[in-house]
């Protein structure tokens, strides 16, 4: 068995110095992550022509991870390459049906795996769980009541439902797996929330369903509300882009 290394009393540890790969690749995280918060967020719009040097300034980093930032963020689709003859251009994905359907389906399996493992959670545990569901429900009930001047608390609200299950339920790969695909649906949760907010009422009796199944520990009954919100949502989804666009189309 291995021991733990020990330090002498008055004695510190060398430092190492950090290489620069090492230094690169904390860069490059950062920018990643930097660069997905402000499309996530809206800052960087559908559709928006990115200009690498304007990017990097903005970050205050150099263009190296920037330039690699937005290769990864390519292959995650948060920004698609324009070709042309001549040159290549990066831009913000648009969000469309077709891309919010397909994020959907996946959150929604996600979400019910670890669903179906909180069933199995004692059952102190699951009431504290459902009880914290229960006061997030609620919130978004006062939001139905309130009408379209609060409805920018939904996104919030409703994220930390989702969260709490995840949390509770989900292991170390799908906690990575959540985690990767969940900004990518945000993008639509956030911009499209406050337009949705005359169909809040159906989310409520769907996550009731599943607060439902949690008390019981019923498995199946979690996993099956939790498709169903998913799946519902994106169906209230396409009927509002279908009446304000997809945004960042052309």
């Amino acid at each position: 068995m291995p021991t733990a290394s020990r330090i002498a009393p008055g004695k510190k540890s060398a430092k190492s110095p950090k290489s620069p790969k090492a230094e690169h690749g904390t860069s490059l995280r950062i920018a990643f992550q930097e660069i997905r918060e402000l499309i996530v967020h809206g800052k960087l719009s559908p559709g928006t022509w990115i200009v690498e040097g304007d990017l990097a300034k903005h970050l205050g980093m150099s263009r190296t991870p920037v330039r690699g930032a937005l290769h990864w963020l390519q292959r995650e689709g948060y920004v698609h390459e324009h070709k042309n003859v001549s040159k290549s251009r990066m831009f913000v994905a648009p969000l469309t049906k077709d891309d919010a359907s397909e994020l959907y389906s996946i959150i929604a399996r996600v979400e019910g795996m670890a669903g179906r493992q909180v069933a199995s959670l004692p059952k102190a545990e699951r009431l504290a769980i459902a009880e914290k569901l229960t006061l997030f429900n609620r919130q978004l009930g006062d939001i139905v009541k309130a009408g379209p001047a609060a409805a920018g608390g939904i996104f919030d609200l409703d994220q930390s439902f989702h969260r709490t299950i995840v949390s509770a339920g989900a292991g170390p790969r799908l906690t990575v797996l959540h985690g990767a695909i969940e900004p990518q649906a945000e993008r639509y949760w956030r911009l499209y929330s406050s337009s949705i907010i005359n169909d809040l009422h159906y989310s409520l009796e769907e996550h009731e369903k599943i607060i439902a199944g949690i008390i019981e520990g019923d498995g199946n009954r979690i996993e099956r509300g939790l498709k169903e919100n998913w799946e519902n949502g994106s169906q209230r989804l396409a009927r509002v882009i279908d009446m304000f666009g997809e945004r960042g189309s052309w």
